[in-house]
Formats: structure tokens, sequence, C-alpha cells
């Protein structure tokens, strides 16, 4: 995989501060491709002894992450950083353990595996107008697998996890700011300015300074853990090929799931569709 043909491009402003922007059309699936250059994205963060604060953000309009690719999300490319799913567990959370803070800047949808992307970053900043928050994986048979069902009831307690695993709707960034799934929802037009200033602001500070407040500040208590991402992940994995899941997987893909259009759009309103006429 080129860098030119990567899903992920890395603009470094400066040996402590990087974006890493999110270049996926037409959606920003989670796709083989995207985990690929992840993987590689954190190796060069992480042996950037200089690297205080890493910022994640998309290129396409309307799309964080989409989701996870349900078609090509278990296929193992012959690329550079190549892994199977199954070690997503252990790439998001390489996150929680690296020395450098990661922020989500997050404008557009952030569903079922962008959500879970998000969730794993330290600092959750998004679009208050533009920002979509979901876990919208019981729609297609499945739970939120690798991250959602650990991270959330640390955030937002275990009543809001369990309406927003079990109800599978979208929420718009001032609702998930007063749940807590993200740390705060900001003015679209001042997004971009706000998180830079604060990702300028952390550069400044000491490396070891800030690994070892993000140390003393994790306690299996307070992160998800690698382990229980990965039981939630092969949860996932079992449901999803059960003859219902599949039925409601076609039901979704006549409607245009993993398309552009008005389902992956609403795609919270698109489930409860199908689930209704199941």
């Amino acid at each position: 995989m080129s860098p030119s043909s990567s899903p992920l491009r890395v603009v470094e402003h400066s040996p402590s501060y990087w974006t890493v922007v999110i270049d996926n059309p037409p959606l920003n699936l989670f796709d083989p491709e995207t985990h690929a250059a992840l993987r590689l994205v954190l190796d060069r963060a992480e042996e950037n002894d200089k690297l205080r604060v890493l910022v994640v953000e998309s290129a396409v309009e309307g799309y964080f992450i989409a989701h996870f690719d349900m078609v090509r999300g278990r296929e193992v490319p012959d690329i550079p950083g190549a892994a199977p799913i199954t070690e997503w567990a252990q790439t998001v959370h390489r996150l929680v353990e690296a020395p450098f803070i990661s922020i989500a800047s997050v404008r557009g949808r952030a569903r079922g595996h962008g959500s879970k992307f998000v969730l794993a970053c330290d600092l959750r900043y998004a679009s208050r107008e533009m920002a979509v928050f979901g876990q919208p994986e019981l729609g297609v048979g499945g739970i939120p697998g690798g991250g959602g069902l650990q991270w959330l009831p640390l955030l937002v307690g275990r009543s809001r996890a369990i309406e927003i695993a079990v109800g599978g709707d979208d929420y718009d960034a001032e609702t998930a700011e007063r749940y807590g799934w993200i740390t705060r929802a900001i003015p679209d037009a001042e997004l971009d300015s706000f998180v830079d200033a604060f990702a300028r602001r952390v550069a400044g500070f000491g490396r070891d300074q800030i690994a070892t407040i993000k140390k003393t500040l994790s306690p299996e208590r307070l992160v998800a853990s690698a382990g229980g991402i990965l039981h939630a992940q092969q949860e996932f994995r079992r449901l999803i090929v059960t003859p219902e899941s599949q039925e409601r997987i076609t039901a979704l893909v006549a409607r245009g799931f993993q398309q552009p259009g008005e389902t992956e759009w609403h795609l919270g309103h698109e489930i409860a569709q199908v689930l209704e006429r199941g």
C-alpha cells in the first residue's frame, strides 16, 4: 500500500503534533486497508519519541467512519500492516497505552466501528451541527463488538449504555456530550480552530509528564481492557453469521446499506424499519 493509495494520510505539523486524515470515500468504511494503515501510523507514532499529540479527522463529507465494512472487513490483503480483524483489540488498545494524547475531531457520522475508534481515543471533540454517533450493530444481528460495550458503560453509565446498544439509534453531538460519550460538542465553525489550538498547547508540554498523567488516570476500572474488547468482538462474529442476522443484512443491503444514499445517512432510522418488517 503506497502512501498515495492509503486511506489514511499523516500531516506532520511539527515533530510533536500530527494530524491523521481519514480519506476512504465514499463512506470512510472501516475496511482491511484502513486497519492496515492505522497499524502503520501507530508504528510510526510510537517510534517518534517527540510526538505529544495525534489528532484524527475525516476528509469525507458527512462521515468520520461510517462503520465496519460488512462485505470486506474480514479479508487480510497482501499489503504492509495487514492483519486479521481479530487483532483489532490489540491495535486500538495501543491508543490507550501510547505516551501521546489521541484526539478524535468528529465531523460527520461515527457509527459502529467508527464510534468504537472514537471511544478509544483519549479526547473526543465533535461538531455540534454535523456529528452523529451510533451503535447500530443490533440492526444487523450483532452486538457492539470491538470496544463499544466496554467503553460506553465507563463513560455514560450502564443504563445509557444499554439504551445505546439495544436501541441502535443515532445520537446528535449535544446528546452525546450530555451522556459523556464525547468530551465536548463545539460549534462546527469553531471545531477545527479549537482542536488545533488545544493540540498545539498539549504539544508544547513534556512527553514524560503527558505519559505519566495517562498511566495514572488509567487503572483497569477506568479503561476498556484488550481482553474485554476481544471477547465482545468474538461474540459479534458468532452472532452475525446466524440465519436471522444474514436475513437482516440482506434486507438492509437491498435498501442501500454500505452505499451512498439515504440508508447510510439515516442508518439509525433504517435499521428500525427492517426490524419492524421482520
